[in-house]
């Protein structure tokens, strides 16, 4: 049994989710499920919850105040590394939020939230309104209601201060925020294994209130994801590519390895010694590449921006909440600046999904019903994100002007 991975464990149960929710609909339409199986899903959604804030704020923390020697010494690349990463992860949420607001796969789903409050989603806000509730008053307020974008803003102000700080202070504090961050990615694996019982329980509600049509929608969905990561390639990366004067054959040579192992271990970590080393061989050197794929790793993280943009208008849908173009362009805010920090390891995601419901009054019901076929997306979002951050080395280095290309047969 243990040899089985999490990614088994959660097909079966989202298998047997399934052909319990078919039953309860079809046969045993007098049972709520929801009251039978329901608090298993609460439990695990609960679980997440409480990972988002310290997870966020370690993380976010260590990805700004931990580059803070490397920004002063490199100066122009850092500066020219973050617009271009800002740039070209807008692009990812632009795409996505476009992407699902024409496919649509989340209408018809019906997912049998116990509370769907459908006023805060479709409130025009302001933008004076924004400014002010995006600073809180209290770390602690903020924390306790899991407002995400506030924990963002005051990690972003105690990074800043914490880089402009000196000597033991700043190590022991930043040790501490890289311990916190260490732990909690822990403490995510160890709520994983709950993840099958959570799926299986959501799931199984899910199909007994709306049927087996709710199926095709999650099969819209992981389609709509891919669709819309293949648009961003060929619309954002590849007019890079072109316009930096990257040779492309050359370039997947190299990248081809990182990019099959991000893919198949749905881990970018996992591939980052061979990404780092195969874009050096490339022609890259080594104190860009040094500082450009692990900042990316915290700024750059285009496919799983995209796929939050996509994840969540999704449950917006799913819920049968119609959000305003601006309530849309707000979450998407939130999520670019939210996506910031959080290690590119596998269900990481889901964390800064879950915050994002919360904070945008969606229900997190969502968040469980997708994870039934969030392996198949995290695959994808995965190996983008590795893509994306190999060429903004070699955008970067050619911005640079120190970009020497080197054939894959010759000796380095």
């Amino acid at each position: 049994m243990k040899k089985i991975s999490l990614t088994t464990w959660i097909i079966i149960a989202m298998v047997s989710g399934v052909f319990l929710g078919w039953l309860n609909h079809e046969f045993w339409p007098t049972t709520d499920l929801k009251e039978i199986v329901g608090p298993f899903s609460t439990i695990f959604i609960s679980l997440i919850k409480s990972i988002v804030v310290p997870l966020i704020f370690g993380s976010l923390v260590v990805g700004i105040a931990g580059h803070g020697d490397d920004l002063k010494r490199v100066g122009r690349l850092a500066l020219r590394s973050i617009i271009y990463f800002e740039i070209v992860t807008t692009v990812a949420l632009a795409v996505g939020l476009f992407a699902v607001n024409i496919a649509k796969p989340g209408v018809g789903v019906a997912l049998a939230a116990a509370s769907v409050d459908k006023t805060i989603a479709t409130v025009p806000p302001t933008f004076a309104a924004i400014l002010i509730h995006a600073v809180p008053t209290s770390f602690f307020d903020a924390a306790s209601k899991n407002d995400v974008l506030q924990i963002v803003v005051f990690a972003a102000l105690f990074g800043a201060g914490l880089s402009r700080v000196k000597g033991k202070a700043k190590e022991t504090m930043l040790a501490f925020c890289e311990s916190l961050s260490d732990v909690m990615f822990k403490f995510t694996e160890i709520v994983m294994k709950f993840a099958p019982i959570g799926i299986g329980a959501a799931v199984a509600v899910t199909v007994g209130h709306s049927g087996l049509g709710v199926l095709r929608n999650l099969g819209a969905l992981v389609l709509t994801l891919y669709g819309a990561l293949i648009v961003f390639v060929l619309v954002a990366l590849l007019p890079v590519a072109l316009i930096a004067k990257v040779p492309i054959k050359l370039f997947w040579k190299y990248v081809k390895e990182p990019y099959l192992i991000a893919f198949s271990t749905a881990s970018s970590e996992a591939a980052l010694p061979l990404a780092m080393e195969n874009v050096e061989k490339m022609g890259v050197p080594k104190r860009i590449v040094a500082f450009v794929l692990p900042a990316g790793y915290s700024f750059n993280l285009d496919g799983s921006t995209l796929y939050l943009a996509v994840a969540s208008v999704f449950v917006a849908q799913a819920a049968g909440i119609d959000m305003s173009i601006g309530r849309q362009l707000q979450m998407m805010l939130t999520l670019m600046l939210t996506s910031k920090g959080v290690a590119a390891v596998p269900r990481a995601s889901l964390v800064i999904l879950s915050a994002t419901l919360s904070s945008f009054g969606l229900p997190l019901e969502g968040v469980a019903v997708i994870l039934g076929v969030d392996a198949l997306m995290d695959m994808a979002r995965t190996s983008i994100n590795l893509l994306g951050n190999c060429l903004a080395s070699v955008v970067m280095a050619r911005w640079e002007g120190e970009f020497v290309p080197r054939d894959p047969g010759l000796p380095v």
